[in-house]
Protein backbone atom coordinates (compact mmCIF):
# COMPACT_ATOMS: atom_id res chain seq x y z
CA UNK A 1 0.00 0.00 0.00
CA UNK A 2 1.20 3.30 -0.51
CA UNK A 3 2.53 6.76 1.23
CA UNK A 4 2.25 10.33 0.16
CA UNK A 5 5.34 12.37 1.66
CA UNK A 6 2.85 14.98 2.82
CA UNK A 7 3.27 17.96 5.41
CA UNK A 8 7.14 16.67 6.62
CA UNK A 9 5.33 12.81 7.29
CA UNK A 10 5.49 9.65 4.90
CA UNK A 11 1.31 9.30 5.16
CA UNK A 12 0.65 5.47 5.17
CA UNK A 13 -3.17 4.92 3.71
CA UNK A 14 -4.99 2.21 1.62
CA UNK A 15 -7.96 2.25 -0.61
CA UNK A 16 -10.24 -0.21 -1.13
CA UNK A 17 -13.33 -0.48 -2.98
CA UNK A 18 -15.16 1.64 -5.46
CA UNK A 19 -17.76 4.24 -5.55
CA UNK A 20 -18.64 7.53 -3.86
CA UNK A 21 -15.29 8.16 -1.42
CA UNK A 22 -15.45 7.55 1.69
CA UNK A 23 -12.63 8.94 3.90
CA UNK A 24 -11.95 6.41 7.87
CA UNK A 25 -10.58 8.39 10.44
CA UNK A 26 -9.16 6.05 13.19
CA UNK A 27 -9.02 7.14 16.68
CA UNK A 28 -6.43 7.71 19.42
CA UNK A 29 -3.65 5.02 19.32
CA UNK A 30 -5.16 3.34 15.82
CA UNK A 31 -4.69 3.25 12.27
CA UNK A 32 -6.23 2.11 9.10
CA UNK A 33 -6.34 -1.41 10.72
CA UNK A 34 -8.87 -0.60 13.12
CA UNK A 35 -11.15 -0.47 10.50
CA UNK A 36 -10.99 -4.30 8.96
CA UNK A 37 -14.66 -5.75 10.75
CA UNK A 38 -16.11 -3.30 8.51
CA UNK A 39 -13.97 -2.33 5.23
CA UNK A 40 -14.84 -5.68 2.91
CA UNK A 41 -18.79 -4.44 3.59
CA UNK A 42 -18.55 -0.66 3.11
CA UNK A 43 -15.85 -1.32 0.40
CA UNK A 44 -18.87 -2.59 -1.37
CA UNK A 45 -20.35 0.78 -1.93
CA UNK A 46 -17.75 2.97 -1.57
CA UNK A 47 -14.14 3.76 -1.88
CA UNK A 48 -12.83 3.83 1.01
CA UNK A 49 -9.86 6.05 1.81
CA UNK A 50 -8.15 4.41 5.61
CA UNK A 51 -5.01 7.04 6.15
CA UNK A 52 -2.39 5.77 9.34
CA UNK A 53 -2.86 9.32 11.31
CA UNK A 54 0.80 11.54 12.21
CA UNK A 55 2.23 10.00 14.88
CA UNK A 56 0.37 6.14 13.92
CA UNK A 57 0.65 2.87 12.45
CA UNK A 58 3.26 3.22 9.38
CA UNK A 59 3.23 6.65 9.26
CA UNK A 60 6.75 8.07 9.95
CA UNK A 61 8.19 9.38 11.70
CA UNK A 62 5.98 8.51 15.11
CA UNK A 63 7.65 11.58 17.08
CA UNK A 64 6.07 14.50 15.26
CA UNK A 65 4.12 17.71 16.23
CA UNK A 66 0.65 16.68 16.52
CA UNK A 67 -2.64 18.68 16.73
CA UNK A 68 -6.12 17.95 15.72
CA UNK A 69 -5.97 20.66 13.05
CA UNK A 70 -2.23 19.04 11.43
CA UNK A 71 -4.14 15.83 11.83
CA UNK A 72 -7.07 17.39 9.50
CA UNK A 73 -4.70 19.02 7.23
CA UNK A 74 -2.91 15.63 6.47
CA UNK A 75 -5.98 14.13 5.54
CA UNK A 76 -7.47 16.90 3.22
CA UNK A 77 -3.47 17.38 1.59
CA UNK A 78 -3.99 13.34 1.14
CA UNK A 79 -7.14 14.41 -1.05
CA UNK A 80 -4.99 16.85 -2.86
CA UNK A 81 -2.31 14.16 -3.79
CA UNK A 82 -5.07 11.58 -5.03
CA UNK A 83 -6.78 14.24 -6.88
CA UNK A 84 -10.23 13.81 -5.11
CA UNK A 85 -12.51 16.88 -5.24
CA UNK A 86 -14.75 15.96 -1.75
CA UNK A 87 -14.93 13.06 0.52
CA UNK A 88 -17.45 11.63 2.73
CA UNK A 89 -15.67 12.01 6.25
CA UNK A 90 -16.52 9.22 9.01
CA UNK A 91 -14.49 9.51 12.12
CA UNK A 92 -14.42 7.24 15.36
CA UNK A 93 -13.85 9.22 18.95
CA UNK A 94 -11.03 11.52 18.08
CA UNK A 95 -11.16 11.13 14.66
CA UNK A 96 -14.70 12.25 14.93
CA UNK A 97 -12.66 15.70 16.52
CA UNK A 98 -10.81 15.55 12.83
CA UNK A 99 -13.73 15.27 10.60
CA UNK A 100 -15.34 17.72 12.16
CA UNK A 101 -12.74 20.08 11.74
CA UNK A 102 -12.10 18.91 8.34
CA UNK A 103 -16.05 20.35 7.56
CA UNK A 104 -15.41 23.25 8.87
CA UNK A 105 -12.38 24.63 7.72
CA UNK A 106 -12.40 22.43 4.53
CA UNK A 107 -16.49 22.79 3.75
CA UNK A 108 -15.59 22.40 -0.03
CA UNK A 109 -13.44 19.24 0.48
CA UNK A 110 -15.62 17.38 2.82
CA UNK A 111 -19.71 16.38 1.71
CA UNK A 112 -21.14 14.49 4.75
CA UNK A 113 -20.03 13.73 8.36
CA UNK A 114 -20.59 10.29 10.60
CA UNK A 115 -19.09 10.96 13.81
CA UNK A 116 -18.99 7.60 15.41
CA UNK A 117 -18.48 7.48 19.56
CA UNK A 118 -18.50 11.51 19.50
CA UNK A 119 -17.79 14.26 21.62
CA UNK A 120 -17.11 18.28 20.58
CA UNK A 121 -14.47 18.08 23.84
CA UNK A 122 -12.53 16.14 26.37
CA UNK A 123 -13.68 16.26 29.79
CA UNK A 124 -11.47 16.98 32.49
CA UNK A 125 -11.94 13.46 33.75
CA UNK A 126 -11.04 12.27 30.32
CA UNK A 127 -7.60 14.14 30.22
CA UNK A 128 -6.91 12.75 33.39
CA UNK A 129 -7.41 9.37 32.44
CA UNK A 130 -5.42 9.90 29.08
CA UNK A 131 -3.16 11.01 31.27
CA UNK A 132 -2.67 8.02 33.08
CA UNK A 133 -2.52 5.45 30.34
CA UNK A 134 0.24 7.43 28.90
CA UNK A 135 2.13 7.09 32.26
CA UNK A 136 1.83 3.65 32.15
CA UNK A 137 2.97 3.09 28.86
CA UNK A 138 5.99 5.39 30.16
CA UNK A 139 6.60 3.71 33.20
CA UNK A 140 6.44 -0.06 31.35
CA UNK A 141 3.21 -1.65 32.76
CA UNK A 142 3.14 -5.12 30.80
CA UNK A 143 1.39 -5.08 27.36
CA UNK A 144 -1.48 -7.29 27.44
CA UNK A 145 -2.24 -5.30 31.14
CA UNK A 146 -2.69 -2.05 29.68
CA UNK A 147 -4.74 -3.26 26.54
CA UNK A 148 -6.98 -4.83 28.94
CA UNK A 149 -7.24 -1.76 30.33
CA UNK A 150 -7.95 0.15 28.17
CA UNK A 151 -10.76 -2.10 26.22
CA UNK A 152 -12.74 -1.34 29.77
CA UNK A 153 -13.06 1.97 27.82
CA UNK A 154 -13.94 1.02 24.65
CA UNK A 155 -16.25 -2.45 24.73
CA UNK A 156 -19.61 -3.03 26.62
CA UNK A 157 -19.82 -5.09 29.64
CA UNK A 158 -20.98 -7.99 27.70
CA UNK A 159 -17.55 -8.24 25.59
CA UNK A 160 -16.16 -9.28 28.69
CA UNK A 161 -17.70 -12.53 29.12
CA UNK A 162 -16.53 -14.08 26.36
CA UNK A 163 -12.76 -14.95 28.01
CA UNK A 164 -11.35 -16.29 24.90
CA UNK A 165 -12.13 -13.31 22.57
CA UNK A 166 -11.00 -10.67 25.55
CA UNK A 167 -7.35 -12.95 25.49
CA UNK A 168 -7.41 -12.98 21.48
CA UNK A 169 -7.85 -9.38 21.32
CA UNK A 170 -4.87 -8.72 23.38
CA UNK A 171 -3.01 -10.92 21.72
CA UNK A 172 -3.45 -9.19 18.10
CA UNK A 173 -2.71 -5.35 19.98
CA UNK A 174 0.51 -6.82 21.46
CA UNK A 175 1.71 -8.66 18.81
CA UNK A 176 0.29 -5.38 16.02
CA UNK A 177 3.93 -5.34 13.90
CA UNK A 178 3.15 -1.21 14.45
CA UNK A 179 2.91 -0.01 17.72
CA UNK A 180 2.41 3.29 18.50
CA UNK A 181 5.72 4.15 20.81
CA UNK A 182 5.25 6.50 24.69
CA UNK A 183 6.24 9.60 23.00
CA UNK A 184 3.23 9.46 20.11
CA UNK A 185 0.87 8.31 22.30
CA UNK A 186 1.44 11.62 24.24
CA UNK A 187 1.68 13.28 21.57
CA UNK A 188 -2.26 12.47 19.89
CA UNK A 189 -3.27 12.45 23.81
CA UNK A 190 -2.42 16.46 24.04
CA UNK A 191 -4.02 17.15 20.99
CA UNK A 192 -7.25 15.24 22.22
CA UNK A 193 -7.06 17.16 25.51
CA UNK A 194 -6.60 20.62 23.99
CA UNK A 195 -9.35 20.14 21.48
CA UNK A 196 -12.79 22.08 21.88
CA UNK A 197 -15.02 22.28 19.25
CA UNK A 198 -18.22 23.12 21.44
CA UNK A 199 -18.47 27.03 19.79
CA UNK A 200 -18.20 25.88 16.07
CA UNK A 201 -20.27 23.46 16.54
CA UNK A 202 -23.22 25.31 14.40
CA UNK A 203 -20.41 26.12 11.69
CA UNK A 204 -21.06 22.35 10.59
CA UNK A 205 -22.87 22.74 7.60
CA UNK A 206 -22.74 18.96 5.97
CA UNK A 207 -25.17 16.43 6.53
CA UNK A 208 -24.43 14.98 9.72
CA UNK A 209 -24.71 11.23 11.63
CA UNK A 210 -23.99 11.03 15.22
CA UNK A 211 -23.69 7.68 15.25
CA UNK A 212 -23.24 6.53 19.68
CA UNK A 213 -23.23 3.77 21.45
CA UNK A 214 -26.01 3.33 24.68
CA UNK A 215 -23.03 1.94 26.74
CA UNK A 216 -20.38 4.26 25.99
CA UNK A 217 -18.67 5.47 29.25
CA UNK A 218 -16.01 7.19 27.71
CA UNK A 219 -18.37 9.80 26.28
CA UNK A 220 -21.66 8.88 27.85
CA UNK A 221 -24.45 9.77 25.39
CA UNK A 222 -26.18 11.43 27.89
CA UNK A 223 -23.42 14.36 27.96
CA UNK A 224 -21.96 14.26 24.49
CA UNK A 225 -25.45 14.17 21.95
CA UNK A 226 -26.60 16.83 23.93
CA UNK A 227 -23.92 18.65 22.90
CA UNK A 228 -23.14 17.22 19.12
CA UNK A 229 -27.00 18.40 18.14
CA UNK A 230 -25.93 21.98 18.21
CA UNK A 231 -24.62 20.59 14.60
CA UNK A 232 -27.75 21.86 12.37
CA UNK A 233 -29.89 19.19 11.39
CA UNK A 234 -27.65 16.31 13.09
CA UNK A 235 -29.07 13.10 12.87
CA UNK A 236 -28.86 10.77 15.75
CA UNK A 237 -28.73 7.06 15.82
CA UNK A 238 -28.51 4.95 19.13
CA UNK A 239 -26.95 1.45 19.14
CA UNK A 240 -28.37 -0.97 22.01
CA UNK A 241 -25.82 -2.78 23.81
CA UNK A 242 -22.70 -0.84 22.06
CA UNK A 243 -19.92 1.32 23.85
CA UNK A 244 -17.32 3.45 22.68
CA UNK A 245 -15.97 1.45 19.49
CA UNK A 246 -19.13 0.65 17.47
CA UNK A 247 -17.69 -0.93 14.54
CA UNK A 248 -15.19 -3.05 16.08
CA UNK A 249 -17.82 -4.78 18.28
CA UNK A 250 -20.95 -4.47 16.44
CA UNK A 251 -20.16 -4.18 12.73
CA UNK A 252 -23.01 -5.52 11.05
CA UNK A 253 -24.82 -2.50 13.23
CA UNK A 254 -22.74 -0.22 11.96
CA UNK A 255 -22.40 -0.31 8.39
CA UNK A 256 -26.31 -0.76 8.50
CA UNK A 257 -26.65 2.79 10.30
CA UNK A 258 -23.71 4.51 8.13
CA UNK A 259 -25.41 2.68 5.18
CA UNK A 260 -28.82 4.20 5.68
CA UNK A 261 -27.70 7.34 6.69
CA UNK A 262 -25.75 7.47 2.90
CA UNK A 263 -28.34 6.18 1.13
CA UNK A 264 -26.16 3.11 -0.08
CA UNK A 265 -28.21 0.45 -1.49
Amino acid sequence: MPTARINGIDLYYEVHGSGPVLMLVAGLGSDSQSWLPVIDELARHFMLILPDNRGCGRTTPHEVETTIELISDDCMALLDELEIPSVIVLGHSMGAFIAMDCAVRYPQKVSQLVLEGASAFCSARNRWLLEDFGAYLKTGMESAQWFRSLYYWLFSPQFFEDSQVVNEAVRLSVEYPYPQSPAAYANQSRAIAAFDFRNQLPSVRQKTLILHGKKDVLFPPEESIDVLQAIPGACVSLVEGAAHSIHMEYPAAFVDRVLGFLGAD
